[in-house]
Parts: C-alpha cells; sequence; structure tokens
C-alpha cells in the first residue's frame, strides 16, 4: 500500500506534540501574564477619527491639548499621514463637542467619525463573542463525529470529533496568545475585527482537518484497519500537497493586506496570518498522528 518515498508523519508524532505543547503553554503563561487588551467595542467608552488639515500634532501635544477633560487613558493612534484615533472613556455629546473644538484650537481637523458604546452593550458584546467560539467548537466537533459515524474501526467516530477539537484549541489559542503579547507590548487590542478573524481561523481549519479525515475515511474502506498508521501516514501524503498550497495562496494575500492594508486591517490580516499557520499545521501534524497515538493506547 506504502510507497517506499512516503514520509512516515505518525513515526514523529511525539516531536509535534512537544512543539506544539510549547507553542500552547507560552500562550497560555502569555494570556495569565497580561491578559488581553480588549477595544471599546468590549469595555465601552469612546472613538473618534479626525484628520487634520495641516500637520498632525504629536499624541503628547493631542494628549496635553484635552487633559482636562478627565478622560482616563487617553489612547491616540496615528493613521496615514494627517489622520488619528482617539479612544477613552465614554463622554455625552457636549463634552464630545468640547474635545473636537480643543483640538481643533491646537490644529484645524475635520472629524470623520465619533462612536461611543456603554459599558452594558461591551460586556453583552464581549459574552455573546465568548458564547459564540463556544458554539462553534460544539457545533464542528459533533459534525464531525456524524460525519464520521461509519468509520468505527478501528479508531471509534467520536475521537474523530475530540481530535479535531483539540486541533481548534491549538489553533485558537497560538493566536490569543500572540495578542496579549502584543497588547501588552505594543497597545493592541481586541476588536471585533479579530474575533472574526479567529472565527474564520476556525472554520479553515477544520475545512483541513476534515479533508485530511476524509481521505483516512477513504483509505480504510480500500484497504482495511490492518495498519492503521500506514494508512494515516499515507493519507497525510496525500493531502499534503492540497494543504501546502491552499495555506500559501491565503497567506500571500493576508501578507499583502498586512503591509498595504492599512491600520484598520492590519491586526485583522496578522490574526489570519498566524492563526491559517498554526490550522495547517495542527491539520498535519497534530490531527492525524493523534488518531493513531489513541490506536496504540486502546
Amino acid at each position: 500500500m506504502a510507497s517506499v518515498n512516503m514520509f512516515k508523519f505518525t513515526k514523529y508524532s511525539t516531536i509535534y506534540y512537544v512543539f506544539s505543547g510549547i507553542l500552547i503553554i507560552a500562550s497560555i503563561v502569555a494570556l495569565f501574564l497580561f491578559g488581553l487588551k480588549f477595544g471599546i467595542e468590549f469595555t465601552g467608552g469612546s472613538n473618534m477619527e479626525v484628520s487634520f488639515l495641516n500637520e498632525r500634532p504629536s499624541n503628547q501635544d493631542i494628549a496635553n491639548q484635552i487633559s482636562e477633560f478627565n478622560l482616563g487613558e487617553v489612547i491616540i493612534q496615528p493613521v496615514g499621514e494627517n489622520d488619528a484615533v482617539l479612544r477613552f472613556k465614554g463622554v455625552d455629546e457636549s463634552t464630545h463637542n468640547q474635545i473636537v473644538s480643543k483640538i481643533n484650537e491646537l490644529s484645524p481637523l475635520e472629524e470623520k467619525n465619533f462612536q461611543f458604546i456603554g459599558p452594558s452593550i461591551g460586556n453583552e458584546l464581549k459574552n455573546k463573542t465568548l458564547i459564540s467560539i463556544g458554539l462553534v467548537l460544539l457545533a464542528i466537533t459533533l459534525y464531525i463525529a456524524l460525519a464520521f459515524r461509519k468509520v468505527s474501526r478501528p479508531v471509534s467516530s467520536w475521537k474523530y470529533g475530540i481530535a479535531s477539537l483539540i486541533a481548534l484549541f491549538h489553533d485558537i489559542l497560538i493566536p490569543i496568545g500572540v495578542f496579549a503579547v502584543l497588547g501588552r507590548f505594543y497597545g493592541v487590542e481586541i476588536t471585533t475585527p479579530i474575533v472574526a478573524a479567529l472565527l474564520t481561523v476556525l472554520g479553515f481549519s477544520v475545512h483541513d482537518t476534515i479533508v485530511i479525515f476524509d481521505r483516512i475515511r477513504e483509505n480504510i474502506q480500500k484497504t482495511g484497519v490492518n495498519n492503521f498508521s500506514e494508512t494515516v501516514d499515507l493519507s497525510l501524503n496525500q493531502t499534503l500537497g492540497r494543504s501546502i498550497t491552499t495555506t500559501l495562496t491565503t497567506l500571500i494575500v493576508m501578507v499583502a493586506i498586512f503591509f498595504f492594508g492599512g491600520v484598520t486591517l492590519k491586526w485583522f490580516s496578522l490574526a489570519l496570518i498566524v492563526g491559517i499557520t498554526s490550522g495547517a499545521y495542527s491539520s498535519i501534524f497534530i490531527a492525524g498522528p493523534l488518531l493513531v497515538t489513541w490506536y496504540k493506547k486502546t
């Protein structure tokens, strides 16, 4: 059944587990040490985007100009040559207008956008986000378990679902760990586009995993279950080219967006870059070999 040139993926499964374990532990440690820096969509607050008609003042000058309003921590993010995004605690419309007038004294500007989100709305959105991710993971696990219900030998169908779930946790934890570090040292916030990127990563990863599992199922039906590890190796070799091609073509687009797509898309694309890379790795080196490890220990 096996070709002499077939790479023995499952032979080195311990190395894959150790490497992934290091990344997951590092991500969890970063998450506990630094936490996540949530944007105003989740915490509540004001978001104001302005465009200066002349040269943009420094961040420090802008912060000093509006210090009298007691806005708490003011985050000022330059955008392009003359624009800036300001984030601060929630204010009413009167205070908002005074802030615009005060900055206008420093340098003439045009306000492009202003958004206020109350704390209760932010907490509700955060809870709904966590529930959505949990439901997605549960639905994916149940779907795979049902899709492979007729493949009960040599590994039970529900173990395919658990293996995919472990791979998905791997794929979601690593980007979250990266953003915990970025939030601590570079002030990068978790926003709704980043959450959307993480959900996209789950879909991308499970799609790749299902393709590999489906090939394993086909090869079991063709050759039987006499040598399960060899069947998994064959299936991984057969799908490797497709996985690499799909991942690389997607990453090329995401890298282009990261460097040339502007500030609003920068962290969204980075979440996809890290997550898709992690997902491609887990589909090939974690999900399949995990089935073999499970089989050998039963």
